[in-house]
Parts: C-alpha cells; sequence; structure tokens
C-alpha cells in the first residue's frame, strides 16, 4: 500500500461489459458474472464458498446520487472436487442496483484493503462510466471477460484533484493532509473557515515558485490541487473540535452542522477555481468583470473585457466573450447557454475529465468550447483532442480580441 496512490484504496480492480445474460433477469436467472477467472489475480483460488461484504453503487450522468445497495459476492469453485479442473464462479444478488443494469453497462470489481468488494455499474456511453475507465487506468477497447489490475502503484495512479473527484463519487474519502500547515492556518484564521477568496490567496501563498506567467495550466491545477488538500486539513481540525465538544441531545443541531459540512464542501470548489482564474486573469493583464447581471438576471462567471461593454450597444458583441465555470459539468453544462445572449460563441472550462463524445458533440452543436487544462486532455478521446482548447490558448483568443478593441 503506498499513501497517495489507488493502492490505498483498492488491492486489484477488474472490469468489463455486461453481457445480457448478466444484465437482464428476463435472460437469465444464472445471477453470476461470466468469464471471472482472472479474477483469481484478485481473490484467490476458492476454498469452499467466500463470501465478501459487497457494496454495489449504479452510476449515471443525470441523477444527482448513486443508486446504493449492500450485500454480498459469493467466490467459489463449482468444480472443487475435481482434481483436474478448476471452474470458478461469482455469484451476485438481486439488488435495486443489479435491476438498473443493462447489457453493455460497465462494470468495475474492486477489492478493497479490508477484503470488502466495492461494485460499481456505470451507464454504457456515460461519462462517469469514461471517468471510472481512466481512474483505473483501462482503455476503451472491449474483449469476452475481466480486463484485471493489480499493485496500482504507477504514476497513472497517483490520485490528483481530478481522480479524487470521482472517487467520491463512488463514496471513497480520500484521506490527504498537509499537516505543517495546521499550525498556521489556525494562527491565521483561528476556529472558523475564512472566506474563499482568502482561503484560495493563502492556498496560492504557499506555492511560491508557481509562476502563471510560464504556464497557466499548470499554475491553475498547482493551486486547486493544493487549496483542496489544505481544505481538507483544516476541515479536519475543525470538524474533529466540535465533534469532540458534543451534541449530548441535541439532534437537530447535529444534523444541521452535518449539512453545513456537505454544503460547505459542495460549494466552495467552484468558487476556488473562480478565484485563481481570476488570480491568473490578473497576472495577464485581461480585463475581465466576474459575476455581474447580464439579460434576465443571469450572472455569468465572467465577460471579457467588461459588463460595462457588453451592455455597450456600440461595442462589436465578436470582441466580447463568456467563460462559464463550473468544475464538474454532468447535465449542468447547459446553464451557461443561456447567461449572455449578445455572445454566440460561448467557452466553459472545467475539471471535468473524460465528457462522454455524445455530450461534447452537443456542446459543438450549441456553440459552447470547452476549455480544459492541458493536463486533463489526455483523458479524452483523440477526435475530441483535436477541439479542445486549454487555459493558455484561451488567454491568448481574449487577449487578441481586447488588443483589437484598444483596450490592452
Amino acid at each position: 500500500m503506498k499513501a497517495g496512490y489507488l493502492s490505498q484504496y483498492f488491492t486489484g480492480v477488474a472490469i468489463k461489459n455486461l453481457s445480457a445474460v448478466e444484465a437482464d433477469p428476463y435472460s437469465s436467472n444464472q445471477h453470476e458474472f461470466n468469464g471471472v477467472s482472472g479474477l483469481k489475480r484478485i481473490f484467490g483460488q476458492p476454498q469452499g464458498k467466500v463470501k465478501f461484504n459487497t457494496k454495489f453503487i449504479y452510476l449515471n450522468d443525470y441523477d444527482d446520487e448513486p443508486i446504493t445497495a449492500d450485500g454480498f459476492l459469493t467466490w467459489y469453485d463449482a468444480r472443487e472436487n475435481n482434481p483436474k479442473r478448476s471452474e470458478c464462479r461469482l455469484y451476485f444478488p438481486t439488488t435495486q442496483v443489479s435491476t438498473c443494469a443493462a447489457a453493455g453497462d460497465l462494470l468495475v470489481i474492486g477489492l478493497r484493503p479490508d477484503k470488502s468488494v466495492l461494485v460499481i455499474i456505470a451507464e454504457n456511453g456515460s461519462t462517469i462510466g469514461n471517468q471510472i475507465r481512466w481512474l483505473f487506468g483501462f482503455s476503451n477497447e472491449t474483449h469476452p471477460g475481466f480486463s484485471i489490475r493489480g499493485e496500482l502503484e504507477s504514476e497513472q495512479d497517483r490520485i490528483a484533484f481530478a481522480s479524487r473527484i470521482i472517487l467520491e463519487q463512488i463514496g471513497i474519502t480520500v484521506e490527504d493532509s498537509e499537516e505543517t500547515y495546521l499550525d498556521d492556518m489556525i494562527s491565521r484564521f483561528g476556529e472558523k473557515f475564512p472566506s474563499t477568496y482568502d482561503f484560495s490567496r493563502y492556498a496560492r501563498s504557499t506555492l511560491r515558485d508557481i509562476e502563471p506567467l510560464d504556464d497557466a495550466d499548470a499554475a491553475l491545477i498547482a493551486w486547486i490541487e493544493r487549496e483542496e488538500i489544505l481544505f481538507r486539513t483544516f476541515e479536519k481540525h475543525l470538524v474533529g473540535e466540535r465533534l469532540r465538544k458534543g451534541f449530548v441531545d441535541d439532534v437537530e443541531g447535529f444534523i444541521a452542522f452535518s449539512l453545513s459540512v456537505q454544503n460547505r464542501r459542495k460549494s466552495r470548489v467552484g468558487y476556488a477555481l473562480e478565484n485563481h482564474l481570476e488570480q491568473i486573469f490578473s497576472i495577464y493583464n485581461i480585463n475581465y468583470s466576474r459575476t455581474k447581471i447580464t439579460e434576465n438576471k443571469s450572472k455569468p462567471d465572467f465577460i471579457f473585457p467588461s459588463i460595462e461593454k457588453y451592455h455597450d450597444n456600440s461595442f462589436n458583441p465578436l470582441l466580447l466573450t463568456m467563460l462559464g465555470v463550473k468544475s464538474t459539468c454532468k447535465d449542468r453544462w447547459r446553464q451557461v447557454l443561456s447567461e449572455a445572449d449578445k455572445i454566440e460563441y460561448k467557452h466553459l472550462l472545467t475539471l471535468e475529465t473524460a465528457i462522454s463524445e455524445n455530450q461534447t458533440n452537443e456542446m459543438r452543436e450549441r456553440n459552447l468550447q470547452l476549455v480544459l487544462p492541458k493536463s486533463l486532455h489526455s483523458t479524452y478521446t483523440d477526435a475530441q483532442r483535436s477541439w479542445l482548447i486549454d487555459v493558455a490558448t484561451f488567454i491568448d483568443v481574449v487577449k487578441e480580441r481586447q488588443i483589437r478593441a484598444g483596450i490592452i
């Protein structure tokens, strides 16, 4: 087990696409996965019927929360008494997750260090399915039986910001901290979180060697990763202190506190991303307005060169630029389409990996250009990469328009 890598959470992973007999209860009642001989690399040769406590998860791109169920897998050799032949089988029970499955869906079986198992089923062709393939280092090539990975300690398996997001979608909280900064954060901020703006600025101050003028894409990723680690470190301290005080019989107080922790986690990442982008734009001397009102009380994340120029009917609309910012997209990317009516071709920056081709094709049809830090482009297909742009390219587009407008 190596800290900071997938091996910290999985000792082995297997992946395949479900067949009809595995997914459709009307096709078969076998309740066993096919092509499991390779699973001996993960589970070993069974002695009798070996049961694994299992959490089942079903994921798609449309539901905010996954469907989950607790159960078990049974690993056994159907020919255990035959000295010349082995026929291993893996039995699964009927759950709400298995009833959602369909032929072609992605199946992932992961053995955890505590010998429990996580079974993930992701809808065929979904973005989350693509992301899980990327997370565990599997290609999109399909073949009968399982593809297997053990060890999980290569550079591909190092847990960074993008992989942390995917792990948390499958119910795994990444334990990551930077304790060397804890005393400094307590000294600066006391026993409460500062504003997101101030915390983002603090995170950048701990990475003095980062120079956005050299590489804006790398700077953005470095800053957001550092802020995430510092946030989790400080949150662990603050939440721990509150839990040590206890809630006695204050059930409502406990629920309110729990919700506040969850809501802060969900909301702060998007604001942090905007904060770091704002710093990059300032360093590049780019003019912008942040979250100002356009039509119908919409508030796009960034308007270039300014909201005043946006509302100036004499200003050439072809020299206006709009950038929406979403740390993750899912189906929410469509929200930015109506946020600046005067701008026909809009931009959206995200940290979302491996968005499906169906969704990126729709983005192109809707005149929405996707912007991603350069290091995330490799999670997309060749056809998608030819269309994507990185942060540096986006900056060049905006600067060129502002030069043409005589603003810089």
